[in-house]
């Protein structure tokens, strides 16, 4: 496993396995859970999937979509969604776009976790029996996840969620995604590492503490490590309203 991704060829894939492909040029990362026959499935803005049979000019994480997508030539199943749900089937194919393929790391060390410069490719949580992840992703593809958010519910906290059955109790933070927590972590380390150009005049020595700082608010926010999650079951996830109903885990 190398410092920055976990590039695989398909052959390697197995069902279960929470993959992902970059998207704009390694802007950002997509993310979905392979289940095996070629196919995946994964989690996009409602908008977005209405627009991919129309015109569009966004190309970014909240609307993950290219200008009009034509229907999948190989199989005919690709593309299957339940009206008004983000959770849709995909084959390999469609869901690469012609990018590469990643496969996102579970139970990593803390200092395995450290040394990924990027957000969004490993967790020091364990992942569930590949059978378990399999039929979440595929029970979430008949009743949905809710509503897309881009910081709070995006598409790799879905497959996080396939993965591990893990939610967060504190809505008002960070969801589970390390994509998001990247994204909100480096503005934050800059600005508290700021105050010690102060004290250190050299400018190599500050940018150390900022990348420290960084890589600790991405460990500090990922799914293994935080004490605010609980396990629910995938059948009671209707109850996430709820939440404060479930026993802690």
């Amino acid at each position: 496993m190398n410092l920055i991704t976990n590039k695989v060829d398909r052959d390697e894939l197995k069902p279960g396995d929470h993959i992902y492909t970059y998207r704009a040029v390694f802007a950002y990362s997509h993310h979905g859970v392979f289940v095996g026959g070629c196919k995946v499935v994964h989690f996009k803005p409602e908008q977005s999937l209405k627009a991919s049979s129309s015109s569009s000019t966004a190309s970014s994480e909240v609307n993950d979509t290219s200008s009009s997508e034509p229907p999948c030539p190989t199989y005919p199943d690709c593309g299957f969604k339940q009206l008004n749900s983000g959770v849709l089937l995909s084959c390999l194919d469609c869901f690469l776009k012609n990018g590469s393929l990643y496969r996102f790391t579970y139970g990593v060390s803390s200092s395995m976790f450290l040394t990924r410069v990027r957000g969004g490719t490993c967790t020091t949580a364990p992942s569930d029996h590949f059978q378990t992840v399999v039929h979440r992703a595929m029970h979430l593809l008949q009743n949905g996840f809710g509503n897309y958010d881009v910081f709070q519910n995006n598409c790799e906290d879905f497959a996080l969620y396939c993965k591990t059955g893990l939610l967060i109790l504190d809505k008002n933070g960070v969801g589970r995604s390390g994509q998001a927590s990247s994204i909100l972590g480096a503005p934050l380390a800059a600005l508290l590492s700021s105050p010690l150009t102060l004290l250190i005049p050299n400018p190599v020595g500050v940018a150390t503490v900022t990348a420290g700082m960084y890589c600790m608010s991405r460990y500090a926010t990922d799914i293994g490590v935080r004490t605010d999650v609980i396990k629910v079951p995938v059948e009671d996830l209707a109850l996430n309203l709820g939440i404060k109903t479930l026993k802690k885990r």
